[in-house]
């Protein structure tokens, strides 16, 4: 025992010193928010669409580091393991090495991705929503009738109507209003740089299915409820695009990027010319600046982030390097919370439509992000700065308000959703667009919601004697799968949702080793639990809804395991030990599973690798085993 945690404080302490070390001067902590080559392949079409010619130096690190990520066979993938690999990506990666002008067909890495591309069907069998919405606004394809048989007068309907806007997630929402305006207007934009793209096409690429009974039971009661919106038509279609302008200008941030997301800002600039906007516009001009903000350099190379997780990294290893032992007046510690006192939000966003009552009090993922807060990242920062606000009115006052915010925003079945209260309806997960499921709605999670109840029960010392805290539990106990493992919506996968949960539900319950949930949650870990000691779950296990194995062991979710059981066991197991000496040698590592993806953001479409995460979790993990056993 004593070997061992002499070997976890030598780990900690190393640790924690390199993330001191990486703080920046205002108090933050940066590292790269890694999402594959999509947003990378996005820029470059979009620069090359404005005509834009100052980017040079940028668009030849893109695409170099595009060109770097391919496969011997020809595709690109999301992760190392993704079967056949990705053809949606794959399209996208091929469009942008030739909208580059680096890359030309003829070159022998085109003409592997090109038959790559045929072999799959071509460009009629691209799945992914953005893939196609881009291949219709360079004029490769025509506009895919699952956009263009939504009415874009459904952004007129009111919120009574019970399928309006506003009953889809925000992060459809701003994602959808642009897509319609385009398939609307039929948008192309072609230049110069525009590529032929006839090679992808083949036999094989066939028009839209009839849509599903369920796709057309959605549009049915959506005509039901324009049909009564009172006006002309060609009025109410000239409203809906108003509207929808409007929808997009007053979510634009201060860095002129659409909801701080790099994804909708691509299309809020194609839609805006769609509606006219000149290429030189200042609102395009300011967009453009916001999205090559996003930019970050690594090893690999250059590429841009999705939304940099500047905020969530910060708050997260505040917290862990005070669970590692430094004390709320560490400088490290001072200045994050400081940074982070500066970025709680102040003015209501769309959340307040489901949630009009509370003054806002939350915290969003990226700092540019002043809008959209969510239920994670609060938390998160609560967190953080909890110790200080025991002692100091200032953060006290912030501490009250963050927690007022969480609190109000439980969902009536008693799980906690990420961004938006009772966004929920599950009619919306029909619409025929590739990812619906997941995107549509923004329902309760097992991630969320373990860790929101790990928050309430470790540092409010809220329980179930509490009627919201008993729900909470109830919702989890409910929802937890036949195996003993959870779901979890943002990372991979089933992992990370029984950590979450476990961590969750042993806050808030006595005897937890005793709990029938709990007792099945911690066997399915030690189940899983590889020979090496470790744990590792592959991004598949998101699409497919079950666990699959990776075949190896990843740092972040070899701690979530540790640190689930840890919360569980009152004495280390030999499971236990084995996994931290697992953990404490990939540390050491610098194989393909330490820069894994453990991030999901779109199940099939969006993964992440968090560079930060190979830091946070550990350490939190091994700080945990030291506080709980090392005494």
């Amino acid at each position: 025992m004593g070997n061992v945690i002499s070997e976890i404080d030598e780990e900690i302490q190393r640790l924690a010193s390199n993330v001191v070390r990486q703080q920046y001067p205002d108090g933050s902590w940066r590292y790269c928010f890694e999402n594959g080559i999509s947003i990378d392949a996005y820029t470059i079409i979009l620069i090359r669409v404005l005509e834009i010619e100052s980017e040079e130096a940028l668009i030849r690190r893109l695409h170099d580091r595009i060109l770097g990520a391919q496969q011997p066979e020809g595709h690109w993938q999301w992760y190392r393991d993704e079967q056949n690999g990705n053809l949606s990506l794959t399209v996208e990666a091929y469009c942008a090495l030739l909208f580059s002008r680096f890359s030309h067909s003829s070159d022998a890495p085109l003409q592997k991705a090109e038959r790559y591309i045929r072999s799959q069907g071509g460009l009629g069998k691209t799945a992914n929503i953005l893939t196609r919405c881009m291949l219709a606004a360079t004029g490769q394809t025509k506009w895919p009738l699952s956009l263009t048989s939504i009415p874009l007068e459904m952004l007129l309907l009111p919120d009574s109507f019970p399928i309006n806007f506003f009953e889809f997630s925000g992060y459809s929402r701003v994602h959808l209003a642009p897509m319609l305006i385009m398939a609307h207007r039929h948008y192309s934009a072609r230049t110069g740089d525009t590529p032929e793209l006839d090679a992808l096409r083949t036999d094989r690429s066939p028009s839209e299915a009839r849509p599903s009974r369920g796709v057309r039971e959605w549009l049915d009661r959506l005509q039901v409820g324009v049909s009564k919106l009172i006006g002309a038509p060609k009025a109410l279609h000239e409203s809906a695009l108003a509207k929808a302008e409007k929808f997009m200008r007053d979510r634009i941030e201060a860095d002129g990027t659409l909801y701080s997301y790099a994804s909708c800002t691509f299309l809020m600039v194609l839609a805006l010319l769609a509606l006219g906007y000149d290429k030189r516009h200042p609102l395009i001009a300011k967009a453009v600046r916001g999205l090559i903000g996003m930019r970050f350099r690594t090893e690999e190379g250059t590429t841009i982030q999705n939304s940099p997780s500047t905020v969530w990294d910060t708050a997260l290893l505040a917290y862990a390097l005070q669970e590692a032992g430094a004390t709320e007046h560490h400088p490290a510690v001072r200045n994050a919370s400081s940074y982070l006192l500066g970025l709680q939000h102040r003015k209501p966003g769309d959340w307040t439509r489901h949630n009009p009552n509370p003054v806002p009090g939350g915290w969003g993922f990226s700092e540019t992000n002043t809008i959209n807060p969510d239920v994670d990242d609060t938390t998160a920062a609560l967190r953080a700065i909890q110790k200080l606000a025991r002692s100091d009115s200032t953060y006290r006052e912030s501490w009250n308000r963050g927690l007022n915010w969480v609190l109000s925003m439980q969902n009536r079945d008693g799980g906690w959703p990420a961004f938006e209260r009772n966004v929920d309806q599950q009619l919306l997960t029909l619409v025929a667009i590739e990812g619906a499921k997941s995107a549509a709605i923004d329902p309760s999670e097992a991630d969320l919601t373990g860790r929101t109840l790990e928050y309430l029960g470790n540092f409010t010392g809220l329980g179930r004697k509490h009627g919201f805290v008993k729900k909470a539990v109830d919702w989890l106990v409910e929802h937890q799968e036949e195996d003993g493992s959870w779901y979890g919506r943002w990372g991979i996968c089933y992992i990370y949702g029984t950590w979450a949960a476990l961590t969750g539900l042993t806050s808030v319950i006595d005897s937890p080793e005793r709990h029938e949930s709990i007792r099945k949650g911690a066997q399915w870990l030690l189940q899983i639990q590889n020979d090496d000691g470790g744990w590792g779950e592959s991004c598949s296990s998101d699409r497919q809804r079950h666990y699959v194995p990776l075949g190896k062991s990843t740092p972040s979710q070899t701690a979530w395991a540790i640190d689930a059981l840890v919360s569980v066991y009152p004495e280390p197991t030999p499971a236990l030990n084995q996994g931290i000496r697992r953990l404490i040698a990939l540390l050491h590592d610098n194989d393909w599973p330490t820069s894994y993806p453990t991030g999901a953001g779109l199940p099939g479409h969006f993964y992440v690798r968090y560079h930060s995460y190979n830091s946070i979790w550990p350490l939190l993990a091994l700080s945990h085993y030291r506080n709980k056993y090392g005494k």
